[in-house]
Protein backbone atom coordinates (compact mmCIF):
# COMPACT_ATOMS: atom_id res chain seq x y z
CA UNK A 1 0.00 0.00 0.00
CA UNK A 2 1.23 3.46 -0.87
CA UNK A 3 2.03 5.91 1.92
CA UNK A 4 0.71 9.43 2.19
CA UNK A 5 3.69 11.68 3.01
CA UNK A 6 3.26 15.24 4.19
CA UNK A 7 6.06 17.72 3.54
CA UNK A 8 5.65 21.20 4.95
CA UNK A 9 7.76 24.10 6.14
CA UNK A 10 6.98 25.21 9.69
CA UNK A 11 8.20 28.01 11.95
CA UNK A 12 9.66 27.16 15.35
CA UNK A 13 6.44 28.47 16.89
CA UNK A 14 4.35 25.97 14.91
CA UNK A 15 2.93 27.95 12.00
CA UNK A 16 2.95 26.89 8.33
CA UNK A 17 1.98 30.34 7.06
CA UNK A 18 1.26 33.81 8.33
CA UNK A 19 -2.31 34.90 9.19
CA UNK A 20 -3.04 35.64 5.51
CA UNK A 21 -1.10 32.68 4.10
CA UNK A 22 2.25 34.52 3.88
CA UNK A 23 5.32 32.33 3.51
CA UNK A 24 8.03 34.94 2.99
CA UNK A 25 9.78 33.54 6.09
CA UNK A 26 10.53 30.24 4.28
CA UNK A 27 13.46 31.79 2.40
CA UNK A 28 15.02 33.76 5.28
CA UNK A 29 17.55 31.03 6.10
CA UNK A 30 18.85 30.93 2.52
CA UNK A 31 19.56 27.91 0.33
CA UNK A 32 21.02 24.62 1.54
CA UNK A 33 22.35 21.99 -0.87
CA UNK A 34 21.96 19.00 1.48
CA UNK A 35 18.43 20.00 2.40
CA UNK A 36 17.50 20.60 -1.20
CA UNK A 37 18.81 17.18 -2.21
CA UNK A 38 16.73 15.56 0.53
CA UNK A 39 13.62 17.36 -0.73
CA UNK A 40 14.31 16.08 -4.27
CA UNK A 41 14.71 12.52 -2.92
CA UNK A 42 11.38 12.79 -1.12
CA UNK A 43 9.64 14.04 -4.28
CA UNK A 44 11.27 11.29 -6.34
CA UNK A 45 9.91 8.64 -3.94
CA UNK A 46 6.39 9.70 -4.96
CA UNK A 47 4.43 9.71 -8.20
CA UNK A 48 1.38 11.69 -7.09
CA UNK A 49 1.01 15.09 -5.43
CA UNK A 50 -2.13 16.12 -3.54
CA UNK A 51 -3.03 19.78 -3.17
CA UNK A 52 -5.74 21.78 -1.50
CA UNK A 53 -7.66 24.08 -3.83
CA UNK A 54 -6.54 27.33 -2.21
CA UNK A 55 -2.84 26.75 -2.90
CA UNK A 56 -3.14 25.03 -6.27
CA UNK A 57 -3.02 28.00 -8.65
CA UNK A 58 0.07 29.58 -7.08
CA UNK A 59 1.80 26.18 -6.76
CA UNK A 60 1.14 25.24 -10.41
CA UNK A 61 2.10 28.67 -11.75
CA UNK A 62 5.34 28.74 -9.73
CA UNK A 63 6.66 25.35 -10.81
CA UNK A 64 5.47 25.51 -14.44
CA UNK A 65 7.02 28.99 -14.82
CA UNK A 66 10.30 27.67 -13.46
CA UNK A 67 10.34 24.77 -15.93
CA UNK A 68 9.37 27.00 -18.87
CA UNK A 69 11.33 30.18 -18.19
CA UNK A 70 14.12 29.56 -15.66
CA UNK A 71 16.25 26.71 -17.07
CA UNK A 72 19.28 27.66 -14.96
CA UNK A 73 17.41 27.93 -11.65
CA UNK A 74 18.98 25.68 -8.97
CA UNK A 75 15.52 24.21 -8.22
CA UNK A 76 15.08 23.06 -11.83
CA UNK A 77 15.47 19.31 -10.97
CA UNK A 78 12.67 19.59 -8.40
CA UNK A 79 10.56 21.69 -10.76
CA UNK A 80 10.86 19.02 -13.47
CA UNK A 81 9.75 16.31 -11.03
CA UNK A 82 6.79 18.32 -9.79
CA UNK A 83 5.54 19.46 -13.21
CA UNK A 84 5.78 15.94 -14.65
CA UNK A 85 4.14 14.26 -11.67
CA UNK A 86 0.42 13.43 -11.47
CA UNK A 87 -1.29 16.07 -9.32
CA UNK A 88 -4.74 15.96 -7.75
CA UNK A 89 -6.46 19.04 -6.35
CA UNK A 90 -9.25 18.43 -3.87
CA UNK A 91 -12.09 20.92 -4.15
CA UNK A 92 -15.80 21.15 -3.41
CA UNK A 93 -16.20 24.29 -5.54
CA UNK A 94 -13.95 23.92 -8.61
CA UNK A 95 -14.43 21.29 -11.30
CA UNK A 96 -11.69 22.34 -13.72
CA UNK A 97 -8.32 23.87 -12.86
CA UNK A 98 -5.70 24.20 -15.59
CA UNK A 99 -2.25 22.71 -15.07
CA UNK A 100 0.01 20.03 -16.48
CA UNK A 101 -0.82 16.53 -15.23
CA UNK A 102 -3.47 18.01 -12.94
CA UNK A 103 -6.92 16.67 -12.16
CA UNK A 104 -9.63 17.87 -9.79
CA UNK A 105 -11.23 15.53 -7.24
CA UNK A 106 -14.65 16.61 -5.98
CA UNK A 107 -15.58 13.45 -4.07
CA UNK A 108 -15.30 12.49 -0.43
CA UNK A 109 -11.78 13.13 0.86
CA UNK A 110 -11.42 9.99 2.99
CA UNK A 111 -12.82 7.67 0.33
CA UNK A 112 -10.62 9.19 -2.39
CA UNK A 113 -7.42 9.01 -0.31
CA UNK A 114 -8.08 5.43 0.78
CA UNK A 115 -8.60 4.44 -2.87
CA UNK A 116 -5.41 6.24 -3.96
CA UNK A 117 -3.37 4.45 -1.30
CA UNK A 118 -4.55 1.09 -2.69
CA UNK A 119 -3.50 1.89 -6.27
CA UNK A 120 -0.14 0.59 -7.53
CA UNK A 121 2.74 3.04 -7.74
CA UNK A 122 5.08 5.12 -5.68
CA UNK A 123 4.03 7.02 -2.57
CA UNK A 124 1.78 10.08 -2.47
CA UNK A 125 3.13 13.50 -1.45
CA UNK A 126 1.18 16.39 0.07
CA UNK A 127 2.54 19.95 0.16
CA UNK A 128 -0.52 21.82 1.48
CA UNK A 129 -2.35 24.10 1.98
CA UNK A 130 -2.95 24.40 5.68
CA UNK A 131 -6.71 23.75 5.70
CA UNK A 132 -6.42 20.76 3.40
CA UNK A 133 -3.59 19.26 5.45
CA UNK A 134 -5.57 19.80 8.65
CA UNK A 135 -8.39 17.73 7.15
CA UNK A 136 -5.94 14.95 6.24
CA UNK A 137 -4.52 14.97 9.78
CA UNK A 138 -7.97 15.07 11.40
CA UNK A 139 -8.94 11.93 9.44
CA UNK A 140 -5.65 10.13 10.29
CA UNK A 141 -4.71 9.85 6.60
CA UNK A 142 -1.06 10.98 6.90
CA UNK A 143 1.42 8.09 7.19
CA UNK A 144 4.66 10.09 7.41
CA UNK A 145 5.25 13.72 8.40
CA UNK A 146 8.29 15.50 6.93
CA UNK A 147 8.32 18.82 8.77
CA UNK A 148 11.03 21.31 7.89
CA UNK A 149 11.50 23.45 10.99
CA UNK A 150 12.65 26.96 10.10
CA UNK A 151 14.74 29.06 12.50
CA UNK A 152 12.17 31.84 12.64
CA UNK A 153 9.14 32.68 14.79
CA UNK A 154 6.27 34.71 13.33
CA UNK A 155 3.99 35.00 16.36
CA UNK A 156 0.71 34.16 14.67
CA UNK A 157 -0.56 32.40 11.59
CA UNK A 158 -1.98 29.19 10.19
CA UNK A 159 -1.36 25.86 11.85
CA UNK A 160 -2.10 22.32 10.65
CA UNK A 161 -2.78 20.87 14.09
CA UNK A 162 -6.14 21.83 15.58
CA UNK A 163 -5.85 19.48 18.55
CA UNK A 164 -3.28 17.30 20.29
CA UNK A 165 -1.54 14.86 17.95
CA UNK A 166 1.13 12.57 19.35
CA UNK A 167 3.86 11.72 16.85
CA UNK A 168 7.02 9.63 17.05
CA UNK A 169 10.29 11.15 15.82
CA UNK A 170 11.81 8.78 13.26
CA UNK A 171 14.78 10.90 12.14
CA UNK A 172 16.15 14.40 12.22
CA UNK A 173 18.47 16.01 9.65
CA UNK A 174 19.89 19.46 10.39
CA UNK A 175 20.70 21.65 7.39
CA UNK A 176 23.64 24.07 7.29
CA UNK A 177 21.23 27.00 6.95
CA UNK A 178 19.66 26.26 10.36
CA UNK A 179 16.58 24.42 9.15
CA UNK A 180 15.92 20.90 10.43
CA UNK A 181 14.04 18.18 8.54
CA UNK A 182 12.19 16.06 11.09
CA UNK A 183 10.47 12.86 10.00
CA UNK A 184 7.61 11.81 12.26
CA UNK A 185 5.31 8.81 12.26
CA UNK A 186 1.91 8.58 13.92
CA UNK A 187 2.42 7.27 17.48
Amino acid sequence: MRKLKLQMQMTIDGFVAGPNGEQDWVWLAGPDEVGFQKIIELADSSDTILLGRKMTREFIDHWEDMVDHQPDHPAQPLAQLIVNMHKITFSHTETDITGRNLEVENGDLVTAIQALKKEPGKDILVYGGAGFVTSLIDHDLVDEYFIISNPVAIGSGLTIFKERKVLKLESSLPFKNGKVLNKYLPA
